[in-house]
């Protein structure tokens, strides 16, 4: 009798520590087909993936620690659904990592510290305001971009985190990423810093950060951004501008890579919604301007699952170069002053 009350004692403990914890399996699979020309290039088509949302499969969990404290973790990784393996592997793939984030963290009424590798804050803030969510030909392809050895980082490993709580609509973040190069502690070393307001039809954020040593070529890269949206309620606008400094090894004048974005998204019927962007690029390392104009519509089949269309052109001027591009399909790059069209239909479907 007493071994049985003891075990439904460990079996109502065992319960009431489950009730507290939750783990959550997650995952977008996108595919469609692109079809892609370069002027006085080749033209491409085929599979591609991340057309809407970058396919991913994720694990996420929250534990109620008590007294408003709670613990959590995120593993998250990138897949290549057209081919089956990991991001960015060949035929047999790197094994599946979790690059797109790895963390854990301790939440509470003080905010949330995080630790591990994830989104800059510097870059979620400014990046938001992209129409075309940072993914497929639509998109602003001005953050990442290491066309110039600038740097600019989207993702950092070994990275310590600071989020404020939601004050009316006010939220900060510090981000602190540890370069851990044995002998120089500044080298590779990544800062920064974001403040944002989101409250009721209003929205803005703005984000500076700065990492040493970004490539063998320069000794820093720092990038400044803001950007905000207004919902008129029928149709909402959003804009961005950035800017991407650079600091050669051994002195000299600062490379500079300028961008700016103009969006707006319209409610289609019940289901639907249209796109549409433009993107201006200036690289002051060159002569020449870009100019991207990218026009695109989701139907929402259910709250899963959606088919979707995205139309690119990129116009580049005098020596510019920049690119358009697909997940999983090469592209053909642009010629100096030479132009690119794209298309991709695709579904994509979120457990």
């Amino acid at each position: 009798m007493k071994k049985s009350l003891v075990a439904l004692a460990v079996l109502a403990a065992s319960g009431a520590a489950m009730a507290q914890s939750s783990v959550t399996l997650f995952g977008i699979v996108d595919a469609g087909v692109t079809y892609a020309k370069t002027s006085g290039g080749e033209s491409n088509y085929g599979l591609t993936n991340s057309g809407n949302a970058t396919s991913r499969l994720g694990f996420r969990g929250v534990e109620d620690l008590g007294g408003g404290l709670k613990a959590g973790f995120w593993l998250e990784g990138a897949i290549q659904n057209d081919s089956g393996t990991a991001s960015g592997g060949g035929a047999a793939g790197p094994g599946f990592e979790f690059k797109r984030r790895s963390t854990v963290s301790l939440m509470g009424n003080f905010g949330e510290v995080r630790l591990g590798r994830e989104l800059t804050s510097a870059y979620n803030v400014v990046s938001g305001y992209d129409v075309f969510g940072q993914v497929g030909i639509g998109q602003n392809f001005s953050f990442g971009n290491g066309t110039y050895g600038f740097g600019d980082p989207v993702r950092v490993g070994n990275m310590v985190s600071y989020y404020t709580p939601n004050i009316s609509g006010f939220t900060a973040g510090v981000n602190y990423g540890f370069g851990e190069t044995a002998g120089d502690s500044s080298a590779k070393r990544y800062v920064g810093v974001t403040a944002a307001y989101n409250n009721g039809p209003l929205s803005a954020g703005i984000g500076f950060d700065q990492q040493n040593d970004p490539t063998t070529s320069y000794e820093k890269a720092q990038s400044l951004g803001l950007g905000a949206a207004y919902n008129f309620g029928a149709f909402k606008l959003s804009g961005l501008i950035r800017q991407v400094q650079s600091t050669p090894v051994g002195g000299g004048s600062k490379a500079k890579f300028q961008s700016a974005g103009l969006g707006a998204t319209a409610a289609v019927g019940a289901a639907g919604e249209a796109r549409l962007a433009y993107n201006y690029y200036d690289n002051k390392e060159i002569e020449g301007k870009a100019h991207q104009l990218s026009l695109g519509y989701v139907h929402n089949l259910s709250k899963r699952t959606a088919l979707y269309g995205t139309y690119a052109f990129l116009k580049n001027q005098k020596s510019e170069t920049m690119s358009l591009s697909a997940n999983g399909l090469g592209i053909d790059p642009a010629r100096a002053g030479k132009n690119q069209n794209a298309i991709t239909v695709g579904v994509r479907h979120a457990f």
